[in-house]
This record gives structure tokens, sequence and C-alpha cells, in this order.
């Protein structure tokens, strides 16, 4: 068996061997949370003329050196509309926050701090230059490169662009993942199973995950543990950019799975990681489209899917490792696994309340692959490596965090 980390090695490696997934343009508004396909440079300064960052008066910090300093208030600036004329020498004006500073100003105080009568204001203390000024180009300079490719359009992104003057932009496309989840004891979400049959819903679950790393989803089908019917299903699974078959990839007289890819033309690369869960684990390339052979237990299909497919669907995207806070947590209990497995034990993270330092990490109710709750409201993957049976609680282990915690969490070197 694989160690993990050399799986994911061997994942990655055939992964680039492909091109980068094409670029597309698209309206801005539809741009958040994609991959920027190119640099994106400023046109001009950023902000392009100096600005009021307070509500107050503007003037020249050299005629206010000292607290008590009368300037008599020459006219008003607004946000919006240029000054139509400079500062007089000796004056002040009425200013407001995002207002363009009029010529011959350098600074602003803020109005708490002036004391206005009739048509003078009164500083209070000494003005220093350049206080409550945002300068020009003090955000970027023209020709900057304000958002480098490869960057992920997240709402500080979206808004830059905006700013920048852009309405639509070149970005990544969204890998396409096709979806095969297979297995005679399958019947189709809203369908009522008979005697020994299930709903499927590792197809939806997947779907969700590529979804959140940034692809796209098209979900099959079940197909059934025969050999004609695993054919006929992947022969529709053609034209994605990769598949993710979901059961059938063990040791059973019915795990067809492995042998109607190789029929297929697939070229499987390793079979069984030394992981739990999520042993039965298949990697392949098929023509370019990479395969992943998931395992049937739900959370052993997420938790591969985790560690596995989620890199490679943002190596596809050119972004890099696997997107997720690595935190170091605290044990809440004695652990026990076999030594030579690393194992991912899903888990709720709790506030430092039982002491200083490291969050605490609380294992799920169940840790039963088969089992859905084993997954439900976990906040992380704590990762126990191979090489030792025994963990004591207390103990720090990296943890692979899944979502923000609700009780709070951290991230710091024990």
């Amino acid at each position: 068996m694989l160690t993990p980390e050399t799986a994911l090695a061997r994942i990655l490696a055939a992964v680039s061997r492909r091109p980068p997934s094409a670029a597309e343009r698209v309206a801005l508004p539809e741009a958040a949370w994609r991959t920027l396909a190119e640099d994106l440079p400023t046109a001009e300064d950023v902000p392009p003329f100096a600005v009021a960052t307070m509500d107050g008066y503007a003037l020249r910090a050299v005629e206010a050196r000292s607290p008590g300093a009368r300037l008599p208030v020459a006219f008003e600036v607004f946000a919006g509309p240029v000054p139509k004329r400079g500062l007089p020498r000796g004056a002040c004006c009425r200013i407001f926050t995002g207002a363009v500073l009029p010529e011959g100003a350098d600074a602003v105080e803020q109005q708490e701090l002036v004391r206005r009568r009739g048509g003078a204001a009164r500083f209070e203390r000494a003005v220093t230059r350049g206080q409550f000024v945002r300068p020009r180009g003090s955000d970027l300079g023209a020709g900057e490169v304000a958002l480098p490719a490869g960057t992920v359009l997240d709402p500080p992104a979206v808004a830059l662009a905006a700013k920048l003057g852009r309405v639509s932009l070149r970005v990544r496309r969204r890998p396409r993942a096709v979806i095969l989840p297979t297995g005679d004891e399958l019947v189709a979400p809203g369908r009522r199973p008979r005697p020994g049959q299930i709903r499927e819903s590792n197809g939806l679950a997947l779907a969700a995950a590529v979804r959140e790393a940034g692809g796209e989803a098209r979900v099959l089908s079940p197909a059934r543990d025969r050999a004609e019917s695993l054919a006929r299903a992947l022969r529709t699974a053609r034209g994605g950019d990769l598949l993710l078959t979901v059961g059938g990839v063990s040791v059973g007289e019915r795990d067809l799975v492995r042998r109607a890819l190789a029929r297929a033309g697939a070229r499987l690369d390793f079979w069984r990681v030394a992981i739990r869960p999520g042993k039965p684990f298949t990697f392949g390339v098929w023509g370019r489209m990479p395969v992943f052979g998931l395992p049937g237990n739900p959370a052993s299909a997420l938790v591969t899917f985790e560690v596995f497919v989620r890199p490679a669907l943002r190596a596809m995207q050119g972004l890099e490792g696997d997107g997720r806070l690595h935190a170091w947590v605290r044990l809440d209990r004695d652990h026990e696994k076999p030594r030579d497995l690393t194992v991912f034990v899903r888990a709720r993270l709790g506030p430092r309340t039982r002491g200083p330092g490291l969050p605490w990490a609380e294992p799920l109710r169940t840790q039963k692959s088969g089992d859905l709750s084993s997954l439900l409201g976990a906040d992380a993957l704590v990762v126990l490596p191979a090489g030792r049976a025994r963990f004591r609680r207390g103990e720090a282990a990296l943890a692979r965090v899944l979502r923000a915690p609700s009780g709070g969490g951290g991230s710091h070197d024990p």
C-alpha cells in the first residue's frame, strides 16, 4: 500500500502533465470565486487623486504648526466634484470624507478637534502634514499588477477589479467532474427502495464537494455491479475533465470497477492507500482524463475526495495545495489505531476553555465509515500518522480544518 503522501504526489504529477483548464471570459458578477487566468494591471493610480479620510477641514499643515491656529474657511468640498480652485494661502476649507483635496492642501483635521466660529476655524492641536489624507497612488501605482494570474477572486478581489474599471475577466474554466455511483443496492434519490436497497447519496455529496473546490459536477445514474452495466455507464462518462467512480473498488466478487476501467482503456496507477477510512482507493488516467476510484462508504468517499481529489481539482485550475487551513489541535481523548495506517479522525473543534494553548478536537460520536453521522458537523479531519498505534489525550496533532468551528479554534505551533 502507498502512503497518502506518495499517492497524492503521484496524482499531482499525473495531473500536472495535462494542460491547465482553458480560460474563458465572464462578466464580473459571475467571476466571484473563480481563478483569474491573466495578470490584472492597473491603468492609473489608485486612488487617482488625494482624498480626505475624515470629515473636517483641509489646510496646509505648516499654517497650523501650533495649537490654537485660526484660519478663515474659504469654501466647502464634497465627495464627487473636483474643487474648482486651489486653497488660498493662510486659509482652510471644509471637506468631507472621500472628497478630493484642493490644490495646496496637504492635511485634514477631523471636525471634532476644530472649533468653527462664523467664517473662521480654530485648530485645537498642531497639525502634521499628510494626516487624514489618502495620497494619490497609495493603494496601487499605475502599471502595477493589482491581481496576478492564479488569484481566487474573493469579494475584495472582485471589488478591486470593479475599481479598476473591469466589467469582465478572463478566468479558468471550472473543471468538469463526472461522478458515477455503482452498486446493485442503489436507487436514485426520490425513488422508494425495495427490500435490500438504499437511496444513492454519495453522488450528491461529491457533487457538492466538487463545487466547493471550484469545479462543476455531473452525476450519472447508478451503474449495476455487472460488467455490461459498467461498460455502458463508462461510455456516458466521456467528455469530462475527471471521472469519479464510487464503490466497487475493493476485493469482493462484485467489485468490478477496476476491471471495467481497464477494459475501457484506463491505465490504473495504483490501488489501495494506507489510510483509514478509504484504503481501497484507485487512481489512473483514461486518455487525458484522471480517474479516481473512490470507496462506496460515505465517510470513505468524502475523506478520500478531501485528501486526494480536492488538491487535484485545484491543480487543474492552477492553484496549489488543498486550500484548507492546517491547524494544530489537542486530542480530546486517547486513540488507538493500526500502526501502519494514517487515520483521519472526524472531529469537532472546541474552544480553549479547558486550559491555555491549542483548541481541543473532539471526535464525532461514531467513526464508522458507513455512517453519514461520522461526518455531519465535522469541523476538521485530525491526522494521526502511521508509525504509531497509540495517541494520548492532550497530545498535539495536525488537523485539516474543513470549516470555521462554532466554538472557537486556532492555528498555533505546539
